[in-house]
């Protein structure tokens, strides 16, 4: 990401309706698949700490945070988030088979090789370890956040599950959310095109009231795509396991 775009989700991440809800879903999911508290954890891709934030406050005690980026590091040790190791989703400073739950949410559009990227993913979870990935979906709604993101692409569903399972994981769940804002967001993105207007992020688009009136809607959002399986949103999240092992991820140390 720029770094201008860092910082604004630095000052934001804690209290956005985006990063909240987006918290809240990966909390449900994360706690359904009965992940204990001393699992070996890998956040791939921190930026200013959205998912360490979370994990923490889920009680994980061995949690690695991994981020290409010496800023990432910077906000996440100023927000006393933990420590980053520097490191590419696509050669992961970690041995085979040492994870239990990789969250790697938003990062695989911001590589070329996502193939690779996956793969190395698939390659650090143990037997039946399980990763919670999430994508920005409809190459449609490309925008200015995925400028300043720096993304390659955004997704289709079919081509994602296939380059999941050509990555060696198993998709157990996988749906499309963030349906509910999907066409506000779309217009939205058009109009920003239209008039040329500059943001450091599309996240500063906010204030208190309208962060509030948007947080009840993706509240509403994320409690229900996973089980209505919208087929449309503005993310694609699937929990994708690397076969072998028991299917309940086993209590480990940090890798």
């Amino acid at each position: 990401m720029d770094r201008a775009a860092y910082a604004a989700e630095a000052k934001i991440e804690a209290s956005h309706w985006w990063f909240v809800g987006r918290r809240r879903l990966f909390a449900r999911l994360i706690t359904q698949a009965g992940i204990p508290a001393n699992a070996a954890v890998v956040d791939i891709g921190t930026g200013t700490g959205a998912n360490l934030r979370l994990l923490r406050d889920m009680g994980f005690t061995h949690v690695t945070g991994i981020d290409p980026s010496a800023e990432a590091a910077h906000w996440c040790a100023e927000k006393g988030l933990g420590m980053v190791r520097e490191g590419d989703i696509r050669a992961l400073p970690l041995p085979d088979g040492s994870v239990d739950l990789v969250l790697a949410t938003d990062v695989a559009e911001h590589v070329e090789d996502d193939h690779k990227a996956l793969s190395e993913i698939s390659r650090v979870l143990r037997p039946g370890g399980l990763a919670l990935i999430t994508v920005p979906a409809f190459p449609s709604l490309w925008g200015l956040q995925d400028e300043r993101s720096h993304h390659y692409r955004r997704y289709r569903m079919a081509p994602f599950l296939r380059l999941l399972d050509r990555a060696g994981l198993h998709v157990e769940k996988k749906f499309h959310f963030n349906y509910l804002l999907f066409t506000p967001i779309y217009l939205a993105r058009r109009l920003i095109k239209l008039f040329g207007i500059q943001l450091n992020s599309e996240n500063e688009v906010n204030g208190p009231l309208l962060n509030r009136a948007l947080g009840l809607i993706f509240r509403l959002d994320v409690s229900t795509a996973p089980y209505l399986n919208p087929p449309f949103g503005v993310s694609i999240l699937a929990l994708a396991r690397r076969p072998g092992g028991m299917d309940q991820t086993e209590s480990r140390t940090t890798p």
